[in-house]
């Protein structure tokens, strides 16, 4: 995959970043969420058993977060990044290829750490490109929503073609695998090396102030919090027997709402501040979960996939820019400890609703732990909210 010519154009970086983020977010970490009611049916799953898979792509996030926020890779970020797209599109193609429950487990963990790497990387070289220019920002984390989105049709066509067939979550898995590597020979063309000079010195070590450890128990329950309803949704409309178009419909918005959070919420997250805007869309996102099992189906669902779609990557992001802010001498090491915390709790998350669905019979139970969780990061992250807590801005 050879280029010649990278002209310094940030926009065009950014879509090819906003690409990769489709394929290794929204297809290697997510696209799971639409493919798991197929499997539960035709393999068949059970809820704990689909609550392990989940965990294990979530353990391999984390590791692979963990391993790609040392310097290793420094100048060869390009590659890397490549090389685990393509990972990416040949683990989702092994995915249709067994029913064994350790070989899902194992697949989804490489490729949680292919997606990790991925993002990354592929971060490392778009951001520098896109400095003082939130619009390049917003295109390159959008395409997280973007490809969750697309999988959501994807999966929906494929079930229309496949109709009843026990075997249909394997043509969503072959067609998704063949669309990420469409993807990659696009990203290839377009995202420049890394810039040079990039690399820092090393940090002194992190001071632990009380805002920055309640900002990571915040960001560990919410890592908890949110990765219910992102991993069942489509599972959940699904028990609630309304319909492939709905389950489809669920999703689509959950990416959509996510593919332009950033821009909608940017304006009102610099008016009221970081802190303020991280709180509103911890309480939104319990909102959304408790709609997703409480509401009438086909309005819970897609207000739940709505909520979902416009809070887990603004919390996200904006949780992140505060840990920089809290720690501004050891940004790469505050990030690395965030990281951690939400991994965590992004691997608990799956394995407890699995095991609550399955003893309880449906997903209501889960969904209320879930919100639980995301209220007393809520809480938590209250002295965050107040007035010159963070400097930053959105």
């Amino acid at each position: 995959m050879s280029l010649s010519v990278y002209p310094e154009r940030p926009l065009l970086t950014g879509f090819a970043g906003a690409i990769a983020m489709a394929a290794a977010m929204g297809f290697g970490r997510f696209f799971f969420t639409p493919v798991l009611p197929g499997m539960m049916s035709g393999i068949p799953l059970s809820a704990a058993e689909a609550g392990l898979i989940a965990a294990g792509n979530f353990a391999g996030y984390l590791a692979g977060a963990l391993l790609a926020s040392q310097s290793w890779a420094a100048g060869r970020e390009r590659g890397w990044a490549l090389g685990a797209l393509v990972a990416t599109a040949l683990l989702l193609l092994a995915m249709a290829l067994t029913t064994s429950l350790p070989l899902f487990i194992l697949i989804r963990f490489l490729a949680g750490l292919a997606s990790a790497f991925a993002m990354i990387f592929t971060t490392s070289i778009v951001l520098p490109r896109a400095s003082g220019r939130p619009s390049v920002q917003a295109v390159h984390f959008g395409g997280v929503g973007a490809g969750i989105a697309l999988s959501s049709v994807l999966a929906f066509l494929i079930q229309r073609a496949a109709g009843d067939a026990a075997h249909g979550w394997r043509m969503d898995w072959l067609a998704g695998a063949a669309l990420v590597l469409l993807m990659v020979f696009w990203v290839a063309r377009h995202l420049p090396p890394p810039m040079a000079g990039r690399q820092g010195g090393a940090e002194p070590p992190m001071r632990w102030t009380r805002p920055l450890v309640l900002l990571t128990l915040s960001y560990g329950l919410f890592g908890f919090g949110y990765v219910v309803t992102a991993t069942f949704l489509v599972a959940i409309v699904r028990m609630a027997a309304a319909g492939p178009a709905v389950e489809a419909g669920a999703w689509l918005v959950t990416g959509l709402a996510a593919a332009v959070s950033l821009f909608l919420l940017r304006p009102l997250a610099a008016r009221i501040g970081l802190g303020r805007i991280y709180l509103l869309c911890l309480l939104l996102e319990a909102c959304g979960v408790l709609a997703s099992v409480l509401m009438p189906p086909v309005t819970g669902a897609l207000l739940g996939g709505l909520l979902l779609g416009l809070t887990f990557m603004t919390v996200t992001a904006y949780g992140l820019q505060i840990a920089r802010a809290l720690a501004p001498e050891s940004q790469r090491r505050a990030l690395a400890l965030m990281t951690a915390a939400f991994g965590t709790g992004q691997i608990l998350g799956p394995l407890v609703a699995g095991w609550a669905t399955q003893w309880s019979g449906d997903f209501r139970l889960a969904s209320g732990i879930a919100a639980v969780f995301l209220l007393l990061a809520a809480v938590l992250s209250v002295p965050l909210a107040r007035p010159r807590a963070v400097t930053g801005r959105g």
